[in-house]
């Protein structure tokens, strides 16, 4: 899959570098679920890619610029259910990345991929309510706040709100 900039390509276990260069950096896990400090803890996030696709509930994909080949972050869906047609999205990128637009830009991909070759009729987005730049991208994106899941989950030892954004096929941008 490609956009002008950019080209995603399926995680595999070879990009564990990749990942953990971006899932050791406490400044893109402050509001994640995960954090791995070493190469081999890393090992985990590697596992769970390939979990989603051998169980066929989410699949990954590494994102890095088209021109350099260089990584600039990670995004794709988790917890797919058929049943359902929905899908949770998730992505995250390199600090040195944010504020490239590249967010606007890699979202339509995974918008035709989840929609058009998943069969998603919704794409969730859960979001810690105390991350605000997440929450405003996505609402440029198209997403719809759907409202707030108050002490939804425990981070730190401490209850944390938890946001739930939506977009449906019907309702994308094309």
């Amino acid at each position: 899959m490609e956009t002008s900039r950019f080209s995603l390509k399926e995680i595999e276990h070879e990009d564990i570098e990749n990942i953990h260069k971006g899932l050791s950096n406490p400044e893109v896990t402050r509001y994640y679920d995960v954090h791995f400090p070493t190469l081999k803890a890393t090992r985990e996030q590697m596992d769970w890619y390939a979990e989603l696709r051998r169980s066929s509930t989410g699949i990954w994909w590494g994102i890095y610029f088209r021109d350099s080949g260089e990584f600039c972050g990670a995004g794709g869906f988790n917890s797919w259910n058929r049943q359902h047609r929905k899908a949770e999205i998730g992505l995250w990128l390199l600090p040195e990345h944010w504020g490239k637009g590249i967010l606007k830009e890699v979202m339509p991909i995974l918008f035709r991929e989840g929609f058009e070759n998943l069969g998603l009729n919704r794409i969730e987005g859960f979001v810690q309510s105390d991350n605000i730049k997440c929450r405003q991208a996505l609402e440029k994106i198209s997403f719809q706040h759907e409202g707030r899941l108050r002490e939804w989950e425990i981070k730190d030892g401490k209850f944390i709100d938890v946001d739930v954004y939506a977009i449906l096929r019907e309702k994308h941008p094309s």
